[in-house]
C-alpha cells in the first residue's frame, strides 16, 4: 500500500518559498510511489484558541476534542491518517508565522492539564509514530534559523503534538531579499531529496 505523506504549508503566499519547497518534498515522495495532499492553513476556517482547556480535562492518551466548531478536526484527521508529515512555515518576526501559530495553540488537546491537579500540561503520548520534515525560510542565513529564531522549536513543537518525529529539518535562507525570490536549483533539490529520509525513517 501506497505511504500517504500530508504537508501543512504556514505560509500566506501561494507558490512561495515554503509552498514550492513543500512542493520539492511532495514531488520527492510521489516519485518514490507515495500519496500526497497539501493543506493550506490559510485556506482552512480555524478559530483562536479561548484557553478555556475543556479539551485538556479528560485522562487517556488520545487527544482532547476541541469545542469549537470549525475546521481543526477535519485537518487532524488528515493528518492522522498520514504515514508521514511535512510542517512549513516563513520566519516572521523571529518565529514562525501567526497563522501557524494559531494553528499549534490549538494542539493543546495532546496534553492533560487538568483544573487544580498540574501547574503545567503533560504530553497525553510521548510515542512518536511517523516521521516529519521540518523547514523553514528566512533572509538570514539558514544555519542561524535555529540560533536566532524560535521557528525551526515551534514547528517540532507541532510534530510532537501530531505525534510526529522530524526526521530532517530545512531552514532556507538569504531569500525574501526580493518580492519574487524563490529557491535556487540547489534548494529545490535538497527539498525534494529529503523525500528520501522522510520515506524511509525508521521509527
Amino acid at each position: 500500500m501506497a505511504k500517504k505523506v500530508v504537508a501543512i504549508v504556514g505560509s500566506y503566499r501561494k507558490g512561495g518559498v515554503i509552498d514550492t519547497a513543500i512542493d520539492e518534498v511532495l514531488a520527492g515522495a510521489k516519485a518514490q510511489g507515495a500519496e500526497t495532499e497539501k493543506i493550506y492553513l490559510i485556506d482552512e476556517k480555524l478559530l483562536f484558541c479561548t484557553n478555556c482547556r475543556a479539551c485538556t480535562q479528560a485522562p487517556g492518551t488520545g487527544r482532547g476534542k476541541c469545542v469549537l466548531d470549525d475546521g481543526l478536526e477535519a485537518i487532524l484527521t488528515k493528518l492522522d491518517q498520514a504515514d508521514a508529515l511535512v510542517l512549513g512555515s516563513p520566519v516572521n518576526y523571529y518565529n514562525i508565522t501567526a497563522i501557524s501559530r494559531q494553528f499549534l495553540e490549538r494542539l493543546v488537546g495532546s496534553a492533560y492539564w487538568p483544573w487544580g491537579k498540574a501547574v503545567a500540561p503533560k504530553p497525553r503520548s510521548k510515542a512518536l509514530t511517523k516521521p516529519a520534515v521540518l523547514i523553514t525560510s528566512a533572509a538570514m542565513p539558514g544555519f542561524l534559523h535555529a540560533i536566532m529564531t524560535g521557528a525551526p522549536k515551534g514547528l517540532k513543537l507541532m510534530a510532537g503534538c501530531l505525534g510526529a518525529k522530524p526526521v530532517k529539518t530545512l531552514s532556507f535562507g538569504m531569500l525574501n531579499m526580493k518580492p519574487d525570490t524563490n529557491l535556487s536549483k540547489r534548494q529545490a533539490a535538497k527539498a525534494r531529496a529529503a523525500a528520501q529520509d522522510l520515506l524511509n525513517a525508521q521509527i
